[in-house]
């Protein structure tokens, strides 16, 4: 890059600094503001293709409107990298994702520029038809609100429900949506263009609009026949173009589409409609990693590739093939065996068979595999459905997603104890995408439902065997949850068995203090006791496997045998193993003291999974000193420089089992 063309870039620190520059110099914007993009997610991973279709978008928009007191909002912000960029995040922007950097997606508590958190899909036309609505209601007539949706994200019922809404309220809110060759309209040449630029032109809108005044005025005009009018002027104008679009049963005005790469003429159509009065929306055409081939021949894999090299597009891809698996591949892998066995069962995800890895089944059994979109309510629903004609549906739905659907899991799935697995990867905490995406409250969330059973494995051996259990167990709805990234082990396939329902295991004998865990973080808690072992403590370990129906014999054991309990689960606290077992301690009356290590009552931020385990207090170390400090509670400070203290062999035979 140029050091001429840098320093344009270099001297944007605000929206303000952008709006001083003549608007030649904007497509020298959008290039070096790409080219930034590059440079920086090459070295730092982060969500590539996105940001680099937004980017004319995002100039536009900051350009043409006085943020932060005009409100944008982002739908999803693997969308707005662009946009930290240019509201004084520059120089941070390296830190993208990273423990105590700049978050992945727009947020209020980073910066008055983020109008509202933007983690979870379709969300934006409800929340800014509220600020819309707001402005209004305070006379705040100079204010613009702006909803920027991905028609990804308009597979979201939410979508539609702020749509519905926004069209029987009155507001002046701007939807752009933002269509990446995922088509909802297609453009038909010149006839489309001249409407667009004639719809969309302040002559033509002026008198539109001074005509519906008079009429008003003259009570020749209600409201209702107005919006009886705006639904035939959308009619008329797909008549004329020969295409349809999905606004023409709202009673919102729709403009486009135009090309959305096209920074100048997305600056005249935005100036022209955004005083307009009422919501309106404006279609955009993008591309998906514009400006980087490799991401423009393939959005999916360059949805957030990692490290690459930014010269030649290859990506960096450090991989031992003796090394432990994704659990997301180990779960794909399994599905596909269990599907060649077994015609009844069929696979469902919510728009990531990629990120899921179900697109191993889709490759082998494309009719019996589904892609419902971001549309998590429905893939439960449906694969209810599914189940009660005798299907056998495996549901994987991020947990942190799961939240949107928790409706259809009571009563569409729970109530009629449909036969069905519902698997939720990526549960617990998933690092650098930070509070919107950490599964922190399955467990939680999902315990106080009747008929569900609830389990998690140790590792990939364990997540084949309960993958097995839920196909084989026909009393009712099936939970697995596991976390994002590789397993524990280098040989992870093995001859599928039950895991008898309820029942946890015992890893490892000891005397002085019992820890339950559940799931993977178990092994964390393997390499903590193997610390504390090298000093005489004896500790006993038990895998749960099950939190509902949680193991009460063994349970029974434990409050008989130790005064001390530790439990740990990647997960909140509140609701979760830790209050499960201090509630059986409770109604059984045993005078056992537990400590539960978890993710305590807090949103956590982002950051990798060793720096968020080590804040939770979940890491082996951490663990390691929780044990001795419930041992020797007078001595809380037993660990220096990562290592346990050595101890007097009298003074622990003194504590009492």
């Amino acid at each position: 890059m140029e050091d001429k063309e840098e320093n344009i870039l270099k001297q944007i620190n605000s929206p303000a600094d952008l709006r001083k520059l003549p608007s030649e110099k904007l497509d020298t914007v959008c290039t070096q503001l790409r080219q930034y993009i590059i440079d920086i997610l090459s070295q730092t991973p982060g969500h590539l293709a996105a940001s680099l279709g937004t980017v004319e978008l995002t100039v536009a928009l900051h350009y043409v409107f006085n943020t932060p007191d005009d409100r944008i909002v982002w739908d999803v912000g693997h969308q707005a990298y662009g946009h930290k960029i240019l509201t004084g995040r520059r120089d941070a922007f390296h830190s993208l994702r990273q423990f105590k950097g700049i978050s992945g997606f727009p947020n209020p508590k980073e910066s008055d520029y983020d109008a509202f958190i933007a983690g979870h899909a379709s969300n934006s036309i409800s929340a800014a038809l509220g600020m819309s609505i707001a402005s209004n209601l305070k006379q705040e007539d100079n204010r613009h609100v702006i909803a920027v949706i991905g028609d990804g994200a308009m597979t979201g019922g939410l979508a539609f429900e702020g749509l519905n809404n926004a069209s029987n309220n009155p507001n002046n809110l701007l939807i752009i949506l933002n269509d990446n060759d995922m088509a909802i309209d297609h453009s038909v040449g010149g006839l489309s263009k001249y409407l667009v630029d004639v719809t969309t032109s302040q002559a033509y809108n002026k008198i539109r609009y001074d005509l519906y005044k008079k009429l008003r005025k003259m009570n020749f005009i209600s409201e209702n026949i107005r919006e009886n009018i705006l639904r035939f002027n959308n009619s008329l104008k797909a008549l004329i173009t020969k295409q349809h679009n999905l606004f023409e049963g709202f009673s919102i005005r729709y403009f486009g589409p135009i090309d959305g790469h096209d920074v100048s003429n997305l600056i005249d159509k935005l100036n022209d409609i955004k005083d307009m009065e009422g919501p309106k929306l404006l279609h955009i055409k993008t591309k998906k990693g514009k400006g980087f081939k490799p991401a423009e021949e393939s959005a999916t894999e360059w949805h957030a590739p990692g490290k690459f090299n930014k010269e030649t597009g290859e990506r960096i891809i450090l991989k031992n093939l003796n090394e432990p698996q994704l659990y997301q591949d180990v779960f794909g892998h399994t599905l596909v065996e269990l599907a060649e066995n077994d015609e009844r069962i069929v696979g469902i995800t919510p728009a990531m068979p990629t990120g899921c890895s179900m697109n191993y089944m889709m490759k082998e059994f494309p009719s019996r595999t589904f892609d419902v979109g971001i549309a998590e309510g429905h893939a439960v629903t449906f694969s209810a459905g599914l189940a009660k004609e005798g299907m056998i549906p495996f549901c994987n739905i991020y947990s942190s997603f799961m939240q949107r659907a928790y409706d259809q899991v009571i009563h569409d799935v729970a109530i009629q104890k449909l036969h069905m697995v519902l698997c939720l990867d990526r549960a617990g905490l998933v690092g650098e995408d930070g509070a919107t995406h950490h599964g922190n409250f399955d467990l939680a969330y999902l315990r106080p439902i009747p008929n569900l059973t609830i389990a998690s494995p140790l590792n990939e051996l364990d997540l084949r065997n309960l993958m097995y259990t839920g196909y084989k167990t026909e009393t009712g709805p099936f939970v697995i949850r596991y976390p994002r990234g590789k397993g524990e082990l280098d040989k992870w396939q093995n001859k599928m068995e039950v895991l008898p329902v309820g029942k946890g295991k015992l890893l490892r004998n000891g005397s002085q203090i019992a820890v339950l865990s559940i799931g993977p973080i178990g092994n964390e808690v393997k390499k903590a006791i193997d610390l504390v072992e090298i000093d005489g403590l004896s500790v006993a370990h038990y895998d749960m496997i099950y939190l509902k129906p949680i193991d009460e014999e063994l349970l029974h054991e434990v409050g008989k045998c130790f005064s001390r309990v530790i439990t740990v689960e990647n997960g909140t606290i509140i609701g979760g193993l830790g209050s499960a077992v201090m509630e059986f301690m409770s109604e059984n009356e045993y005078n056992t003291h537990v400590k539960r290590i978890g993710v305590k009552d807090r949103f956590i931020e982002h950051g990798s999974i060793s720096d968020l385990y080590q804040l939770c207090g979940m890491d082996a170390i951490s663990i390691a000193k929780t044990i001795t400090d419930a041992l020797f509670p007078d001595n809380p400070d037993v660990l220096a420089n990562g290592q346990i203290k050595p101890y007097n062999q009298p003074r622990i035979s003194t504590i009492n089992s």
